[in-house]
């Protein structure tokens, strides 16, 4: 699964390669800690948004706001993890606090987030937009949480 794993580099090249090959590209992000049956939902939904599917992960600073104690995996294992997924086509790891910068690289024709968001609500709405991309609102209801999945753990 490393070689789906790219740098933002390598990432932006093989996404010109796909595009000269006529393919649609879909971006989605989140932290994927301790990945549950939610975030294989989303994943899985978003892939069928486009013919390749990148996913940016969060860092491990970034996903350290969650709370004390978080992320419970590093952000290569969550990394290695998001790329196991049917569908996932490329993953990448990013430290800013909004996706906004890889949108803005890439331009991927879909920028999908989970239904924990509407299309007005998606940080990074006005940036998709400006270049003309679109916004898809993917997976099943919210009603799994990595929070939620810790607790019944810690029960």
């Amino acid at each position: 699964m490393v070689e789906k794993i790219l740098s933002r580099e390598r990432l932006a090249e093989a996404v010109a390669a796909d595009r000269r090959a006529g393919r649609t590209i879909a971006l989605a992000n989140g932290i994927f800690d301790l990945l549950h049956a939610g975030h294989v939902r989303y994943l899985r939904a978003a892939a069928a948004e486009a013919d390749r599917l990148i996913v940016a992960v969060n860092d491990d600073a970034i996903a350290g706001a969650k709370g004390p104690g978080r992320p419970i995996l590093t952000a290569a294992a969550r990394a290695e993890l998001v790329a196991a997924v049917r569908g996932v086509a490329y993953v990448t790891i990013f430290s800013q606090p909004t996706v906004a910068e890889l949108l803005e690289l890439l331009k991927p024709d879909v920028h999908c987030k989970g239904t924990d968001y509407t299309a007005e609500t998606v940080p990074e709405r006005d940036v998709v937009l400006a270049y003309g991309g679109r916004i898809a609102i993917v997976g099943d209801p919210k009603d799994h949480s990595t929070r939620a999945l810790l607790a019944r753990i810690r029960e």
